[in-house]
C-alpha cells in the first residue's frame, strides 16, 4: 500500500469484498463495486490474493488430516483437453479435523507432478510431525511418513464419494473449491495464478466462523509486505 496513488476508501473496500466473498470474487466484479478500471481492479485483488497466501504459508495442519490430489483448470482453446491440458494443473488438497470429525484448516497447493519427492516436499511445509494423514491407496501419498507422520491408506476400488465417510470433508472442499473456481473465474490461467487462488480460498475457509475479522487481518499483511505482482501484458 505505500505510495498508492488509489484512495485508501477504495483499498479498504477492496479489502472487504475479496475478503467478505466466500466463493471469492472476479476482478470483472470488483472493477464494478469500485467503480475503477480492469487493470486497477486487477492489480487490487491479486496484491490482496497475494498477501491471503502468504498468510496462510506459515500455518500446518496437526491431528487427523484428510488428504487427496485433485487436478483444476481447464484446456485453453485449440489446446490439449483432458489432463493432458496445459492449463490443467496438479494439487494437492488436505483438511484437519477436530476430535467429533468436523474440518478446522485446510491447506490447498499446486504440485508440479504427483511423485514421491513432490509430495514429500509439500508435507514436510503442510503436516506437523505425528498428525495421523488418510489418503486413498495413491503411491506417493506414502511419502508424508517420511516427514513423521502416521499414514493410512484407504483402498478405495472405485466407490462412489458417498461412500467412502473416512474422505467426506476432503471431497467436499474439493467440490466447492472446483465449483467456486468454475463459477467465477471463467479466464483464469492456473497453470500461472494457481498458488495465489488456492491460498486466497484457504484463507477464506480457515476464517469461515470470523470473517469480520479477516480483513482487518489482511489489511495488516498487506500493509506489512511489500507485494509484488507481475503480469502479462
Amino acid at each position: 500500500m505505500e505510495a498508492t496513488k488509489l484512495p485508501l476508501t477504495k483499498w479498504f473496500q477492496a479489502f472487504y469484498l475479496v475478503g467478505d466473498a466466500k466463493t471469492g470474487i472476479s476482478s470483472l466484479s470488483l472493477m464494478r463495486k469500485l467503480g475503477v478500471n480492469y487493470r486497477t481492479a486487477w492489480l487490487l485483488h491479486n496484491k490482496i490474493m497475494q498477501a491471503m497466501s502468504e498468510r496462510e504459508k506459515s500455518y500446518v495442519l496437526r491431528g487427523k488430516v484428510q488428504l487427496d490430489d485433485a487436478y483444476l483448470g481447464g484446456e485453453h482453446n485449440g489446446g490439449k483437453p483432458g489432463r493432458g491440458s496445459e492449463n490443467k494443473v496438479p494439487i494437492v488438497a488436505a483438511v484437519s479435523l477436530d476430535e467429533a470429525g468436523h474440518p478446522i484448516h485446510m491447506k490447498v497447493a499446486k504440485v508440479e507432478t504427483f511423485s514421491f519427492a513432490a509430495i514429500a516436499d509439500w508435507a514436510q511445509d503442510t503436516l506437523a510431525r505425528g498428525c495421523e494423514v488418510i489418503s486413498d491407496g495413491l503411491a506417493c501419498f506414502r511419502a508424508v511418513a517420511e516427514v513423521g507422520c502416521i499414514h493410512q491408506p484407504v483402498i478405495v476400488n472405485g466407490r462412489h464419494p458417498k461412500d467412502l465417510p473416512d474422505f467426506r470433508w476432503i471431497n467436499t472442499v474439493i467440490s466447492n473449491l472446483k465449483t467456486s473456481f468454475s463459477g467465477m473465474f471463467h479466464a483464469l490461467k492456473f497453470d500461472k495464478y494457481a498458488d495465489r487462488y488456492l491460498g486466497a480460498f484457504c484463507y477464506r475457509f480457515n476464517r469461515r466462523f470470523r470473517m469480520n475479522a479477516s480483513s482487518t487481518a489482511m489489511q495488516a499483511t498487506s500493509a506489512s509486505r511489500n507485494v509484488t505482482i507481475f503480469r502479462n501484458a
